[in-house]
């Protein structure tokens, strides 16, 4: 199994996310029955449940819903992977239970490109891509020929070619939506050159180039947030807000698992609720 996961690595370390966002959300009926998990947590006493996650803000949060679950004797342990591909392989193989890092858009990709089984549980938040100043501070004159960095996996490229679009900065072809590329840019009046790039590397570029488009959680590590260091972000009513929400992820066929239930409803307490928004300065939105 170890060699067959690390064939599939091989081939997909290009592979980057993103989620970090997704239009999926909790059924009520699933709801309820996390609900009752909850309530009933001592049938799950000595449980141990086991979560990959990228480690901000994912695993932060995880570790508020650790305290909940102990107080029901469940432990979680989380499994912090800094890239998007591992996660979802070992999440694959039953070497974990469940991950927390994606979006559904990302999870579909991925399942579609590398013959994977993973399914959404539920939707817990929601990170706003961010454009953040490099060279230039400002947006409201952009040099001819600026340099703009932008994350180079599909689903995240056109989330954050819509984003310059929403400020003006470019045009995208009418319907290209969030499957927009380069190819997609009808008018830039700016003649902005758009640098690809792996996410994770986007906050370290910002020396190099004007702005960089980030997603939430690599701008987090980096020790910025939306509402205090980027110049634009997207609009909580933007398709992008809509669809692009962090999803609990488990191998198809575990969705109703009392443990993974129980995961669920902690992650949608109050209490999580509460650390997030106290946290993160809007950086990362709770969706529950």
């Amino acid at each position: 199994m170890k060699k067959l996961i690390s064939a599939i690595l091989a081939g997909t370390l290009a592979l980057s996310l993103a989620a970090c966002g997704s239009s999926a959300s909790s059924s009520t009926a699933a709801s309820s029955q996390a609900a009752a998990t909850a309530e009933s947590g001592g049938d799950l006493a000595g449980t141990t449940i086991r979560v990959a996650a990228s480690p901000t803000p994912h695993a932060e949060i995880l570790n508020v819903a650790k305290e909940i679950l102990a107080g029901q004797g469940v432990t979680l342990e989380v499994v912090e992977f800094s890239d998007y591909v591992q996660p979802n392989m070992v999440t694959e193989s039953g070497e974990v239970d469940a991950n927390y890092f994606q979006h559904q858009q990302y999870l579909d990709a991925f399942n579609e490109e590398n013959g994977t089984h993973l399914v959404s549980v539920g939707a817990i938040h929601y990170e706003p891509f961010g454009i953040y100043p490099g060279k230039s501070s400002s947006l409201d004159e952009i040099a001819d020929g600026a340099v703009i960095a932008v994350p180079n996996d599909t689903t995240n490229e056109a989330r954050a070619l819509q984003l310059l679009a929403a400020q003006g900065i470019i045009t995208i072809r009418d319907g290209a939506g969030l499957t927009a590329t380069v190819n997609d840019i009808t008018e830039n009046p700016h003649n902005v050159q758009i640098e690809e790039l792996e996410a994770a590397q986007l906050p370290r570029t910002l020396a190099d180039v004007d702005y960089a488009v980030i997603n939430g959680n690599y701008a987090l590590e980096a020790g910025f947030t939306a509402g205090e260091d980027a110049l634009a972000t997207e609009d909580a009513a933007s398709e992008a807000a809509q669809t692009y929400a962090n999803v609990l992820v488990v191998e198809e066929g575990r969705e109703n698992d009392p443990a993974i239930q129980a995961l669920l409803a902690a992650l949608e307490s109050q209490e999580v609720k509460d650390f997030i928004e106290q946290t993160y300065n809007g950086a990362v939105v709770p969706l529950f």
